[in-house]
């Protein structure tokens, strides 16, 4: 086992000791838990679990549901303690979704995506010769849209949660006041992407380096004042204290002192939206996902529709056909992706005709067992009329059954690296998002089309896809992950490694993953597949690429009987899901 497994395995462990009840789940099948012979185990409770990327902001939102919040209030509680204890991408200066579902089936999406400022143009990153300048979307002044995190947060305490606002920024107040202890992960991106982002910006520096400019090792005591006081002013004047107050103040300043866009104008303006999900169905089963300006759901039920039209189950988890079937369906959603999603309330999206059965059989048709069809050969559809690998995830479910899927994220690991003068808050690159050049691809090698060019007040196409299934009426799998253009295959391999494979959910978790964009036109496979199957898919025509590991799911199924399992990704060192 190695060392990043060893860390993972102790947290879990020490969370079935700490919450007594916690235990283990053994089999194969999703609603049947018990028999002995599962390869790894998921976390059990009965009343409420978390699980978040951070042992420390899964431990907050396990107390607000032991202190009688619902699963809204715990969320917010966690979302603003990712934002102490996970600055790599928990945020107060950057945005997400969240999808959640009451105990009674109501399901609904808030939308607290980035807003591109009022200034902000069409060609804005293009340099002197009309080529796409990526320095411009991602480190520069100019890289951050109008942040949405603290409105979305509101909106969902406000219409959902059952606790004041102030009362779930609490334990993140006290996290940056007091400090906290730097885990593996920080350290290590500290010290990678924190010394090519942050370094170069004073107020950065002063926060995530020591005075003799060394970063902050494993262990060491991290303490966020600047932050912590402006949580303080969150809990007592609520979002107006960052869209029109003195925080407000904090970001405009620093965008004026550094040449960006964002004026007092684009903060008072912003609103976060509530939308209706995406739905679909799946042998039986319900799906709902982020809508636009989200590319996930529409293109997950459309990859699950195509699916539909082929027995997984009878190929087999990780065999060569299953995967060619799934490489070739993610192609075609890629494809469509790449011309149809953008912002709704700026472009027309046909998304009854992305998430029709019918369409999605057309395209099945095309799909060949044998052959790969390459990727210049696949064209976005002629349809019927009718984000980062450094963005975050976490899922939480109450005792009366309410759930909530959040991704949020900065895009890139720090965001822009640029804090907000003293207000201790990173601001966001989300602009790069937009397609700076129709055509172009962004750092994830994502291509987009006119339906994503950057308007004012437009809100830049994402992936973050935070996911909900549920069977018959009742919620049965809550999931999401980050990953910035992964992020819609690794959930749908979460939800197809579940209904499919019968994979309980650490199972669904830990099984390796595969993915493919269309473009560029390669199979990235991460480690642990057969040789054989990778030799069969390369026969097949697939360009296979063996690539790090993708993702960090957070996961939480619900059986029958109410008792819930969670499991955390092993791909990343410290998660930790909890219950009690």
């Amino acid at each position: 086992m190695n060392q990043r497994s060893k860390v993972c395995c102790r947290w879990i462990i020490v969370s079935m000791l700490f919450w007594q009840g916690v235990g283990v789940a053994q089999s194969s099948a999703p609603v049947s838990y018990g028999v002995e012979a599962d390869t790894f185990h998921p976390v059990k409770a009965k009343h409420g679990m978390v699980a978040s990327v951070d042992a420390t902001a899964t431990q907050v939102g396990v107390q607000i549901l032991r202190d009688g919040g619902n699963a809204v209030d715990a969320a917010v509680a966690v979302g603003f303690a990712l934002a102490v204890t996970h600055p790599q991408a928990g945020n107060l200066g950057g945005g997400g979704f969240m999808l959640l579902r009451t105990a009674s089936g109501h399901t609904t999406a808030i939308d607290f995506r980035e807003m591109a400022p009022l200034k902000a143009h069409r060609d804005m990153f293009l340099d002197a010769q009309g080529n796409a300048d990526s320095k411009l979307s991602l480190i520069s002044p100019l890289a951050s849209g109008v942040p949405g995190t603290v409105a979305g947060f509101a909106l969902a305490v406000q219409k959902y949660g059952t606790l004041p606002l102030s009362r779930l920024l609490q334990p993140a107040i006290a996290l940056a006041r007091d400090g906290i202890i730097v885990n593996a992960s920080l350290a290590d991106d500290l010290n990678t992407y924190g010394k090519t982002v942050l370094l170069s910006h004073a107020n950065s520096k002063a926060i995530f380096f020591k005075q003799d400019g060394a970063s902050y090792q494993q262990g060491d005591r991290l303490i966020q004042r600047n932050l912590a006081h402006s949580l303080a002013l969150i809990a007592q004047q609520g979002a107006d204290a960052f869209y029109k107050g003195r925080l407000a103040d904090a970001i405009v300043s620093e965008m004026a002192q550094q040449g960006g866009l964002i004026n007092h104008a684009d903060l008072a303006a912003y609103r976060a939206v509530e939308r209706e999900p995406v739905s679909g169905s799946y042998r039986g089963y319900e799906v709902f996902s982020m809508p636009p300006p989200s590319s996930g759901g529409i293109h997950i039920v459309q990859i699950l529709n195509i699916l539909e039209n082929r027995d997984l189950a009878k190929m087999g988890a990780g065999s060569a056909d299953a995967i060619q079937v799934m490489a070739e369906a993610e192609k075609y959603a890629y494809a469509d992706r790449s011309q149809y999603l953008g912002d709704p309330d700026f472009v027309n999206i046909p998304w009854r005709a992305l998430t029709s059965k019918a369409y999605a059989k057309s395209i099945a048709q095309q799909i060949d067992l044998a052959k790969a069809r390459p990727s210049s050969e696949i064209k976005p559809g002629k349809l019927a009329p009718y984000e980062s690998p450094q963005t975050t995830h976490f899922s939480v479910v109450d005792k009366a059954g309410n759930a909530v899927a959040v991704t949020y994220t900065l895009n890139t690991n720090f965001g822009s690296g640029i804090v907000a003068a003293d207000s201790g808050i990173l601001l966001n690159n989300e602009m790069d998002d937009f397609s700076a050049k129709p055509g172009t691809p962004n750092v994830y090698g994502l291509v987009g089309g006119e339906a994503n060019a950057i308007q004012p007040k437009k809100r830049p196409l994402s992936s973050m896809s935070p996911t909900i299934v549920a069977k018959e009426g009742k919620t049965w799998l809550v999931t999401g992950s980050p990953g910035g253009s992964r992020i819609i295959t690794t959930v749908l391999q979460i939800v197809v490694n579940s209904i499919d494979f019968r994979m309980n959910v650490a199972e669904a978790t830990a099984a390796p993953r595969f993915h493919h964009q269309w473009l560029p036109d390669e199979l990235r496979v991460e480690k642990g597949f057969s040789p054989d199957t990778l030799r069969l898919l390369a026969a097949k025509g697939q360009h296979v690429r063996v690539q790090p590991a993708m993702g960090s799911t957070q996961s939480i199924m619900i059986v029958p009987d109410g008792t819930l399992y969670g499991a955390s990704d092993p791909r990343t060192v410290g998660d930790l899901t909890a219950g009690y």
